[in-house]
């Protein structure tokens, strides 16, 4: 047996005899490799990436698999993997093979669990949550720790550092966005004809009332950009917290997440809504059907309930 019949062996994918057929093409196309519609036998091989961040030998080796099994070109998808261009069906087994070495792995496709996305929440000036360290969670205990579980359709999580966003949250099975949770302490605030924190808030949620600093919960929306500005310490009792937003959707039919309706107070308690929810989409969704509709059919109100009760 030849080191390359001996890769197809490992992979569990059948040598090239011919043709491709469907079932050859399903097989790949569920290790990551897609296939370029302009050929009969050529792919695009999706590399995972924890949350878009990698380290620089992981660049190299990602770079070199490009050189020896692909065209030397590689592409970023919009939710932060990286794909190896045009590898041609024999060569899959062998990159794939390869890149285990460097401990990297394929795939990302198919009705589970899709790798996780993330904004630069933990180093972006605006951002109110260590993303990172979230998304790197949600990878290893959802991405792979639930690799086995077939769900009724694919399932797509994003961290947010802020309200800005940028990853759209709110656009996923599963959005969690930054907050800054406070309370104006009302004792301190002077007054301040200008005042720097009605000033800052992009919201213009913080006005003077009386004299004194207030803020509508009904326009506020937790970015945190003012409550460092007080010099006077008015904003002095801030916590991080959590949102998490449910039944979001992009493609061809669109729905904006939902949030719940409470904010939490920490990576674990976040982590534990994001098992509910899988399982629960597991369990009650239909085959076929994204999160957004099994959250529609069933309600929002009793979803809501699965997901943040006991």
């Amino acid at each position: 047996m030849t080191d390359r019949e001996k890769a197809f062996e490992t992979v569990g994918i059948e040598p090239l005899s011919g043709k491709l057929t469907a079932d050859q093409i399903a097989k790949v196309k569920a290790l990551g490799c897609l296939k370029d519609k302009r050929y009969d036998n050529i792919f695009n091989v999706r590399v995972i990436t924890r949350n878009g961040k990698i380290t620089t030998v992981q660049q190299r080796a990602i770079a070199e698999a490009a050189d020896r099994f692909g065209t030397g070109e590689v592409a970023m998808t919009v939710r932060l993997t990286i794909e190896i261009q045009g590898v041609p069906y024999e060569n899959i087994p062998e990159l794939i093979l390869f890149l285990g070495e460097k401990g990297l792995t394929t795939g990302g496709t198919g009705a589970r669990v899709r790798p996780v996305t993330s904004c630069k929440g933990t180093t972006c000036q605006f951002g109110l949550i260590d993303t990172y360290s979230l998304s790197e969670k949600i990878h290893d205990l959802f991405f792979v720790g639930y690799h086995d579980a077939v769900l009724p359709h694919k399932f797509k999580i994003a961290v947010g550092g802020c309200p800005n966003n940028c990853v759209k949250p709110d656009l996923n099975d599963i959005g969690v966005v930054g907050q800054r949770i406070f309370t104006p302490n009302r004792d301190k605030c002077r007054g301040c004809k200008k005042c720097v924190v009605e000033l800052n808030c992009p919201m213009k949620a913080a006005k003077l009332s009386d004299g004194k600093i207030g803020i509508d919960p009904d326009v506020c929306n937790k970015c945190g950009r003012c409550y460092r500005k007080c010099p006077f310490g008015a904003f002095e009792n801030v916590e991080a917290g959590y949102k998490v937003y449910i039944g979001g959707r992009w493609g061809k039919k669109m729905a904006m997440g939902t949030p719940l309706g409470k904010i939490f107070d920490s990576e674990d308690k976040v982590l534990a809504v994001i098992e509910k929810a899988i399982c629960l989409f597991r369990d009650e969704g239909v085959k076929g059907e994204r999160f957004a509709d099994t959250v529609e059919r069933l309600g929002f109100d009793y979803v809501e309930k699965k997901l943040i009760g006991d």
